[in-house]
């Protein structure tokens, strides 16, 4: 968590347990800005997007906080 702290974004690039069960609300509040990018799809977009985050993901569409996919 001390790694969100501060940061504009958070990117997972780990398959690792460890980051599989993050308190999500705990990270959104822990970000500059709720961007959440998970090169390993190991959350759900729904499960992101229900905690306020915006989801990019590798090969699925990217989303807003309101679970609008986002254009690029």
């Amino acid at each position: 968590y001390a790694a969100a702290e501060g940061s504009d974004a958070l990117v997972i690039v780990t398959e690792w347990d460890a980051f599989r069960a993050l308190d999500l609300t705990r990270i959104k509040n822990s970000l500059n800005s709720p961007v959440l990018v998970d090169l390993r799809n190991i959350y759900p977009p729904a499960e992101l997007e229900r905690a306020g985050l915006q989801y990019t993901g590798v090969g699925k569409p990217s989303r807003d906080v309101e679970g609008d996919a986002v254009v690029q």
